[in-house]
């Protein structure tokens, strides 16, 4: 199966890097074209944690928790609706792993995959997908350090709140 990586190590500690990365609700200030993101009923964090992140449009991806390494990292299954892998996908999972590296933290993100084209659409997507693999991971570094969204998509849309 193929496997899209990029890692980045981010200015903060293992246990700073691990609160930011459990709250599962941020990844629309840094995953591009993110708009949004509702959990699924039950818990928010660990294995079985389900969440719906919102696209733009009406557009949507669900991922569910399957494996979740207190303080260091998890994997989500990606999938739309019941069990189906959204289109391309035949099947794909996204992790996140974080090693601490002096008073930093190295955190490495991976996609697994595979097609339903084959080998032939893998080998063709195979760039591009470690490009949107690698944007992911130095906009999560950016928000993190930062504390600013890193997904134009997401500061639109949160522009136009109403605070009372």
């Amino acid at each position: 199966m193929p496997v899209a990586s990029h890692s980045v190590v981010l200015n903060l500690t293992q246990q700073a890097a691990w609160a930011k990365l459990c709250d599962l609700s941020l990844a629309p200030y840094y995953v591009p074209g993110l708009t949004g993101c509702q959990f699924h009923p039950g818990a928010t964090e660990g294995v079985g944690t389900s969440r719906r992140v919102l696209r733009k449009g009406v557009q949507y991806l669900d991922e569910s928790v399957v494996q979740w390494r207190d303080g260091t990292g998890f994997v989500l299954r990606l999938h739309k609706g019941g069990n189906d892998s959204p289109f391309p996908f035949r099947e794909a999972s996204f992790s996140y792993a974080l090693q601490a590296e002096g008073n930093a933290t190295r955190i490495t993100l991976q996609m697994r995959y595979s097609l339903r084209g084959g080998r032939l659409a893998e080998w063709l997507l195979a760039k591009a997908f470690d490009k949107v693999v690698r944007q992911i991971a130095e906009n999560l570094k950016a928000y993190y350090e930062t504390g600013r969204t890193q997904n134009a998509d997401m500061a639109v849309s949160t522009s136009n709140i109403n605070v009372a």
